[in-house]
């Protein structure tokens, strides 16, 4: 018999289609453990958020990985034109020969997240050969664990992953939970502006998706089961 994939979310997928197997309950575990406990486990990963926002210390790596963010009108986003141009600086600086933009089609595009950041990189001189696409997966966890076997088989040992201050905790843990030697670079310029309310509420709301990965990864194991681990390490 042959045994099945781990699971990918579907082209547009919804948000319940995102979660996968094992997805709603370990949602729901989080957001119950969240408000038995008076936010705490929420608080504590928002100190990881805050800390690691500012990103790692570089060093000259394999390629550069920049995550995909969802489009407006076919065109990246001014958040992903961030993380887009940040990759393009790391790339000219040589730390590392080749991007890799990760991103399927989601939402109302016609075209996926990783051919808009390419066609956008190459619009700002970046010869062709230096970029490569990932252009199946639906969310941070997609993009890593669809580029992980592409980097194994390349033999990329070291990737600085590229993406907005915020998004670094989470993207960090669940690229190290794969595997995957990262080293995490914040693209400077992302909205919502530092400090501000929104920078605030979004920090939070991350936060809390640290929370969920690790509550998931615990579920995961205490029901030992083999095909939601196989999505997460």
């Amino acid at each position: 018999m042959t045994e099945a994939l781990p699971y990918t979310a579907p082209p547009r997928s919804t948000f319940w289609q995102k979660l996968g197997p094992g997805g709603l309950a370990s949602f729901l575990l989080a957001a119950g453990g969240s408000l038995l406990l008076l936010g705490l486990p929420v608080g504590w990963r928002l100190r990881r958020v805050l800390r690691e926002a500012t990103g790692d210390p570089l060093e000259p790596a394999d390629a550069i990985l920049v995550l995909g963010r969802r489009l407006q009108a076919d065109r990246p986003t001014v958040v992903f034109e961030a993380r887009l141009a940040h990759a393009a600086d790391l790339w000219r600086r040589g730390l590392a020969p080749r991007i890799l933009v990760a991103g399927g089609i989601t939402g109302g595009a016609s075209r996926s997240e990783a051919e808009a950041g390419r066609a956008w990189l190459l619009e700002h001189g970046l010869p062709a050969g230096s970029v490569q696409t990932e252009d199946q997966s639906q969310h941070t966890l997609e993009n890593l664990f669809l580029l992980r076997q592409t980097l194994r088989e390349e033999g990329c040992h070291q990737v600085i992953l590229v993406s907005d201050g915020l998004h670094l905790a989470r993207a960090g843990a669940l690229a190290k939970g794969l595997g995957l030697e990262v080293r995490c670079s914040a693209a400077p310029g992302c909205p919502p502006t530092p400090g501000s309310l929104a920078w605030y509420r979004r920090a939070v709301v991350e936060a809390f998706f640290l929370h969920w990965y690790h509550t998931g990864l615990a579920y995961s194991r205490a029901i030992r089961s083999r095909r939601q681990l196989e999505r997460v390490t």
